[in-house]
């Protein structure tokens, strides 16, 4: 048997896993520097994303690694909890995800509300668009999302002082623009990546012109692996830490998984089986944790990539990893040339992409209370942090659904003689309960009543028994009793 009757796309896979390497290389180093570790931290995840996660069944397509989404939420955590806890954290979410795969929760994700992961994603790329703002400038960035924001007309102000700012500012900028402008050059020019091409060309300059900015600090790839000590793993006893663990699982887990019905629409290869990608990324992560690197999630666009250059297999994702691991081995020092602005001009993009501004403009023309989630859940994030955020915008999408399920009509028709007729349809809970009973106190008690619930497809315990209350009370000695007609009797009489 040949290695082209056992691998028929072979060809067009390797070809793939060059560009989604491209693709990977300054996208894992700089969300690593961007989340307060070192740069080869990302780097060993995305060859745990590639060589693990890749391997294994799930979305045949999607690429993993280190992703934007989660730098802001990594940077908390170590900036808290130190980077020597970062792998209890990433290891004990990755065992949380392995759970949730094998009892099957991973088609449950599919029901989180849309607005909530655009309102997460949006929030997510602003305060990563303010926080890399500081970095292009070599400035300090304030520690709170809302700080960030705030702080930037002072932050510029303090670059306009400094050479060395404005200098790194430019190269920061001029990254930016180099990314954009790319898509708009010939295709065979865009075969390189537009990332990997701005850091080239910074660095090509930078070096050049012997710029004053800063570049990657490189310890090797042996010296960041750092599997958890039993003083890491002693913080698991503690409940604080407990709140990230969750927030980096569920978070990951949401991340991966609506990347992997947006991946499905690219190709018309198999589609996505949600428990075993979510026991992908489980074990991915649970790797990484051993290995004290970053958190993993399948990633839109490495995974974009992939499909566009001709992928057919997760042979291209697994290859994709190999090379990095070659990268990470034969050439760190490389790392030590790139310039630290370039890569926040990287993180400011990544983040602006975040932003569903198209998403936003749509939902405000056909759906109010879901552009309102997406809004607030994404003003929480910046304002307060991201698991305290996403819980505010998934309580509101429950509250708006639980409003929405109880829709109820009242129709009152009184025609001057006879009894007062009341018909309820549509879901009576206890949200409707004070409509209701002001409809209900507000008729006469002088004339008989006749309540028709028939047209009720949903009459909850609270509506129940204060329509039971109220018919007794309402009742009046000399007149006669309210009259409840309902599929399942209610006990409507006066005793």
């Amino acid at each position: 048997m040949t290695v082209t009757s056992r691998f028929p796309y072979l060809r067009q896979d390797f070809a793939a896993s060059i560009v989604v390497f491209l693709v990977a290389v300054p996208l894992c180093v700089g969300v690593a520097v961007a989340s307060g570790v070192p740069a080869e931290l990302g780097l060993v995840t995305g060859i745990v994303g590639g060589l693990v996660t890749g391997s294994l069944p799930g979305s045949s397509l999607q690429v993993s690694g280190p992703a934007a989404g989660l730098t802001v939420l990594v940077f908390e955590a170590v900036s808290e909890f130190g980077v020597a806890a970062l792998g209890v954290i990433v290891l004990a979410a990755g065992l949380l995800q392995l759970a949730m795969g094998f009892l099957r929760v991973g088609r449950w994700f599919r029901a989180i509300s849309v607005a909530v992961v655009e309102g997460m994603l949006c929030g997510i790329g602003l305060v990563i668009i303010a926080g890399q703002i500081y970095a292009a400038a070599g400035l300090k960035a304030p520690e709170t999302g809302i700080g960030k924001i705030v702080g930037l007309p002072r932050a510029f102000a303090d670059a306009l002082g400094s050479t060395e700012a404005l200098t790194s500012l430019a190269i920061g900028a001029g990254t930016v623009a180099v990314i954009v402008l790319w898509k708009k050059l010939p295709k065979k020019v865009q075969a390189v990546p537009g990332a990997l091409a701005a850091v080239l060309l910074a660095t090509l300059t930078s070096l050049a012109f012997s710029l004053p900015v800063a570049t990657v600090e490189v310890e090797g790839l042996l010296g960041v692996i750092q599997p958890p000590g039993s003083d890491a793993l002693g913080a698991l006893a503690g409940s604080a830490i407990w709140g990230t663990i969750i927030a980096f699982a569920l978070i990951a887990s949401a991340e991966s998984l609506f990347s992997a019905a947006a991946v499905d629409r690219l190709h018309d290869g198999p589609r996505t089986q949600y428990d075993k990608e979510m026991i992908a990324q489980g074990a991915g992560n649970t790797v990484c944790g051993l290995l004290g690197a970053l958190p993993m999630t399948a990633v839109i666009v490495r995974s974009s990539a992939n499909v566009s250059a001709g992928a057919k297999t997760k042979a291209s994702r697994v290859l994709h990893g190999v090379w990095l691991l070659l990268f990470a081995a034969a050439l760190p020092s490389a790392l030590a040339l790139i310039p630290l602005p370039a890569l926040a001009g990287i993180l400011v993009h990544a983040g602006w992409k975040l932003i569903p501004f198209r998403q936003i403009a749509e939902l405000w023309q056909s759906h109010k209370g879901e552009a309102l989630i997406l809004v607030v859940t994404a003003v929480s994030i910046v304002a307060v942090n991201m698991f305290e955020g996403v819980l505010i915008g998934l309580a509101l999408a429950v509250i708006k659904t639980a409003w929405e399920a109880s829709h109820l009509k009242t129709e009152v028709i009184d025609k001057g003689a006879g009894p007062i007729q009341v018909y309820l349809s549509g879901n009576a809970t206890f949200l409707r309960l004070p409509k209701i009973l002001d409809s209900l106190e507000a008729l006469p008690q002088n004339r008989p009543i006749e309540v028709d619930l028939s047209g009720l497809h949903h009459l909850d315990h609270a509506c129940r028994t204060a329509l039971e209350n109220w018919a007794q009370r309402h009742s009046a000695p000399d007149t006669e009793p309210v009259k409840v007609t309902t599929a399942q009797p209610v006990r409507a009489t006066a005793p």
